[in-house]
């Protein structure tokens, strides 16, 4: 099984720290290109900027064709006008709450300018106003004499930090998915010809995933996502049904979600594998939210998809919490489940 060491909380301290807003995801692909190069037999950066990387079975020439995708973006913010005095109107990119930003520190354009989400502060905010959340046109960046190009993208200036048996970071969803792809990289199964994709634009419609899903023409694939949890202790004693994941639980094998019905025999696999090697996990609850595996199953003639997630708590906020021991568990279960892909999972 693999560990995780500090040359793994290095690189996803790099990753998570970086900014690729969906659309302009280049500081993580120059990550990604720098990891992955050493180790694969093809690299690629297909037309909308996702990485696509090969690693040929040894075994045999009819391998089975398996595809790991994770998703480069996070969500954001996009500068769309100019103000004048260092304000800028902004737009969110991909579901962000807005409740989380009046006040927070963010960071802007290739160039990292320092702003701040300002709103009207509360000595001059009337009664009625107080009673409604502000919405995002009530709101600006305020970069003080800091200047912006309308089209530059901008996100939290939250730094990673490991406190105790938990990472916090803004982007966990989906760096530390990137970060096991590079890792099951690093070690490779002899038994299949292992695909992945590191693609773009997953927060504003799976797109990257689709075309990578295309050129690769899988025989399967998995989406290694994070998904919310739902484990706060104002959900105690409520019958909950919809994102029960829970932190310390394990990697969430997926069942069914908004966009994809993952495939029996390939949720059955996981599981079994997991019993097998005694690596804790858990099922996401079906229905709601969506990862790329509901692009990939639509490519060509249809890929057998199924999507594994680590569990993290406040998904697209400043800050999110996840637990190195779900990061961990996830890595060896799909590492383990790779060992011992064959054919027949498909054809069973």
């Amino acid at each position: 099984m693999l560990s995780i060491g500090q040359p793994q909380f290095k690189l996803l301290e790099k990753l998570c720290n970086a900014i690729s807003v969906s659309g302009d995801e280049g500081e993580v692909r120059r990550i990604v290109l720098e990891q992955v190069k050493p180790y694969a037999d093809e690299v690629k950066v297909d037309a909308l900027g996702s990485v696509l990387v090969r690693k040929r079975a040894e075994r045999s020439r009819s391998a089975l064709r398996v595809l790991l995708d994770a998703h480069m973006d996070e969500v954001g913010f996009m500068i769309v006008h100019d103000e004048g005095d260092g304000l800028y109107q902004f737009k969110a990119v991909g579901g962000i709450d807005e409740r989380h930003l009046p006040g927070k520190q963010v960071i802007v354009g290739r160039d990292h300018t320092v702003g701040v989400i300002g709103a009207k502060p509360i000595h001059l905010t009337t009664p009625s106003e107080l009673e409604h959340a502000l919405d995002l046109d009530s709101l600006r960046i305020d970069l003080g004499e800091g200047k912006a190009n309308v089209g530059d993208r901008a996100t939290f200036a939250t730094r990673f930090k490991r406190v105790g048996p938990s990472i916090m970071s803004k982007a966990i969803d989906d760096r530390i998915g990137i970060a096991i792809l590079i890792e099951l990289l690093k070690h490779p199964p002899k038994n299949i010809e292992l695909c992945l994709s590191f693609s773009v634009q997953e927060e504003i419609g799976l797109r990257g995933a689709k075309v990578a899903a295309h050129y690769f023409e899988p025989d399967l694939a998995i989406a290694v996502d994070s998904t919310p949890a739902r484990d706060l202790p104002h959900y105690e004693g409520a019958e909950n049904f919809t994102y029960n994941t829970r932190l310390g639980f394990g990697p969430a094998i997926y069942m069914a979600n908004s966009s994809t019905l993952d495939d029996p025999r390939l949720v059955r696999f996981l599981a079994e594998t997991a019993e097998k090697h005694k690596i804790k996990y858990q099922f996401r609850q079906p229905g709601g939210g969506g990862t790329n595996a509901g692009a990939i199953q639509q490519a060509r003639t249809g890929v057998p998809v199924v999507s594994v997630s680590v569990p993290h708590r406040y998904t697209h906020s400043p800050v999110s919490i996840a637990r190195v021991e779900d990061w961990k568990n996830t890595l060896n279960l799909l590492y383990a489940a790779l060992q011992n892909m064959t054919g027949k999972l498909v054809n069973r």
